[in-house]
């Protein structure tokens, strides 16, 4: 392919005749479809989702509401004029209840699926969130945010009548202030809201100064709701230490359920009201701890594991119709699974390629519903294609929408290929994947050698797997072959796997991504003058370490890095997390330690020429670690460049333009290295 086109973005449009071609273009991104937010009803024969879609005028991805049958019948649900989302079917299903910005801000609405009418239910200050039908159908629950009191230390005098001062000091206190993706936050709590399904005014029935936020399940008398939150009064220190408490709407009691000191969280009431199911682990204070599944007594009595023996993580969990099991969801080898446990018994698989909903980059995760008649709804995924709808039982699986036919069936696009790795230091199993560009394969018979992008992901307890990538196809398209890998610290191949990394980051896990990179060129098409990496957050991390380490790779993108973990920790989000989690020691206390796994510390070994690229609205890896990062490369004299995303925050990617950018950018670099 010429380079007018990978460049159209980064000057002005260049029109050529290689444009016909049928691989994918950055523009394509627009035309990306995916299903989320499934609702099957009770007989399995129904799915409710909402299309996400990705809108180019706005440069947002909005949603709304569709329908799909098992003979495979697409209908509209919403009118697609505004964002729709969050659907939930009433009980008896003659209701669905949504959050819609229909109003301009984002309410709860009803559709009545037997008349086809809609309303707006409610006009509440805030988003809602957690919309949650009670047994009876008469009344749904969800949480709001309620703004507190600002908080000042003082108020200047003397202003003359008329006057116009400047803006008055803001004045923090809270150990949370500010947000990745929200900025500096106002003060106040959210809190948990009941709303009559005959409408009328919303009743707040929380109290007190501490979040009620997250998954709410009512008892089956609709009496009280049962949900998790974290009252402690050093909650903010200690903020994995949820517990699950039981609501008395009528009197806003709160009855402590669980006690231990680590997350319990999502709980969920069984169909007979006699149980509550919620998922959780011991508080460590490692890196990563197994989520088990969990069950009790709806009066918080007789707790136990019923996964303590399974080495993965539950995610979603949901009951059984006849309150025998419960379905729930984990990630093993870069893949998502849905297996159904027994309360008394061996669990079993029922679902498989579970996935889709992170189209950016090839993370595992995807969502699923569950029929009274067993019929499993799921985000169905594949390498060649964003999340669609699927329904499985016993085995049989029916793939019912097929999104972006239109926008890729025409498309050639990039074969994902798992290997299988041995990592150089301790000969531990590495899985990986390369995405091999079109025409790869006529390419190989005549021997050609292609240049290739080692692609790492964040977390950096996370994980990638056999996804569709928007990133990684874009790349491919180029003529790239591009491998992405599971070192040593990701998620889905168990506790040891992932604790490894434990103060121990990044170490290790670059031998397992060189070893990755040798087992690709060893396969004899790769131009190994032609090596680059890039990756963002922990994959930032990660190639900037590397960059630190080898001058193997031509040049190099590092995105949304880490860069000095003693100044990280101070200006991040999330610090109390990080430094209890992550460290032993604040990093005062060990100063040397936390510059010894800083990539900061090995900049005047950088030889490779860096460009680095994040947004000036993150708040996690704040846009101060890429300038060190930067000023530190000029300093010693490495051919480098800084890209700043205005207005994005961590999550450069949501919006589709951005990631247009990113991609664009990369490309860009690449290319002023590649061997002419």
């Amino acid at each position: 392919m010429k380079k007018c086109i990978l460049f159209a973005l980064l000057s002005s449009p260049v029109v050529c005749a290689s444009a016909l071609d049928n691989t994918l273009k950055l523009e394509d991104v627009f035309s990306l479809e995916y299903a989320s937010a499934l609702q099957v009803t009770a007989k399995g024969d129904e799915v409710y989702f909402v299309r996400n879609y990705m809108d180019i005028h706005s440069d947002k991805k909005l949603g709304n509401i569709w329908k799909v049958d098992r003979d495979k019948n697409l209908t509209p649900v919403t009118n697609g004029l505004h964002a729709d989302y969050s659907p939930i079917l009433s009980p008896n299903e003659d209701k669905l209840a949504y959050i819609s910005t229909a109003s301009g801000k984002p309410q709860i609405h009803f559709k009545w699926l037997a008349t086809g009418q809609t309303g707006q239910m409610t006009h509440l200050s805030y988003a809602p969130s957690n919309l949650t039908w009670s047994p009876d159908g008469k009344t749904i629950a969800f949480t709001q945010f309620v703004e507190g009191e600002a908080k000042s230390a003082l108020t200047l005098s003397g202003m003359p009548k008329g006057a116009k001062w400047a803006k008055p000091a803001i004045y923090i206190d809270d150990i949370y202030y500010r947000a990745d993706g929200a900025g500096y936050t106002k003060p106040g709590k959210t809190h948990i809201f009941i709303l009559s399904a005959d409408g009328g005014v919303a009743r707040q029935v929380s109290q007190g100064d501490f979040n009620h936020s997250g998954a709410l399940s009512f008892s089956k008398d609709g009496k009280a709701i049962i949900f998790s939150t974290n009252n402690r009064p050093d909650a903010d220190l200690e903020p994995l230490d949820t517990n699950v408490f039981s609501l008395d709407i009528a009197t806003s009691k709160l009855t402590q359920l669980t006690t231990r000191n680590g997350p319990d969280n999502a709980p969920s009431v069984s169909p007979n009201g006699k149980m509550i199911a919620y998922t959780g682990s011991d508080q460590n204070y490692k890196n990563y701890e197994n989520t088990e599944l969990y069950i009790m007594n709806i009066d918080g009595s007789n707790k136990r594991s019923l996964t303590a023996s399974f080495d993965r993580s539950v995610n979603d969990i949901q009951w059984a119709s006849n309150n025998k099991g419960i379905y729930m969801s984990y990630a093993d080898k870069g893949e998502t699974y849905v297996a159904y446990q027994p309360v008394k018994g061996k669990r079993n698989i029922v679902a498989k390629n579970i996935g889709g909903l992170s189209f950016g980059r090839p993370y595992s995760g995807g969502q699923f519903d569950v029929a009274d008649n067993g019929t499993i709804a799921f985000t169905y995924s594949h390498p060649q294609s964003p999340a669609n709808v699927a329904i499985t039982k016993r085995n049989k699986t029916s793939i019912l929408t097929q999104l972006n036919n239109d926008a890729l069936a025409h498309k050639t696009l990039a074969n994902v290929e798992e290997i299988k790795v041995k990592s150089s230091f301790d000969n531990r199993d590495i899985q990986a994947w390369v995405a091999y560009p079109p025409g790869f394969k006529e390419g190989n018979k005549q021997g050609k050698k292609y240049p290739l992008i080692l692609e790492i992901h964040g977390g950096p307890v996370t994980n990638y797997g056999p996804h569709f990538s928007a990133e990684i196809q874009l790349m491919a398209a180029q003529g790239y072959v591009v491998v992405y890998a599971n070192p040593r610290g990701s998620d889905s191949y168990g506790k040891e796997f992932a604790q490894i990394i434990h103060n121990n980051y990044p170490s290790q896990d670059y031998d397992d991504l060189m070893s990755t990179v040798d087992a690709v060129i060893a396969k004899g098409f790769i131009n190994e003058d032609e090596l680059f990496v890039t990756g963002g957050s922990g994959g930032g991390v990660l190639s900037a370490w590397i960059i630190g380490h080898t001058d193997r790779f031509k040049a190099a993108v590092v995105a949304k890095p880490v860069i000095n973990w003693y100044s990280f920790l101070l200006t991040t989000d999330i610090y109390p997390y990080v430094y209890k989690n992550w460290f032993t020691k604040k990093p005062w206390e060990d100063a040397e330690n936390y510059m010894k796994y800083s990539p900061i510390s090995y900049v005047g070994n950088v030889k490779t020429p860096t460009m680095l690229l994040t947004g000036e609205a993150d708040n996690r890896t704040p846009i101060s670690e890429t300038e060190q990062f930067y000023q530190a490369l000029k300093l010693e004299g490495v051919e480098s460049a800084m890209v700043r995303i205005p207005d994005a925050p961590h999550g450069i990617y949501k919006r589709p333009s951005n990631l247009m950018s990113k991609v664009a950018h990369i490309l860009w670099w690449f290319e002023k290295y590649k061997t002419k």
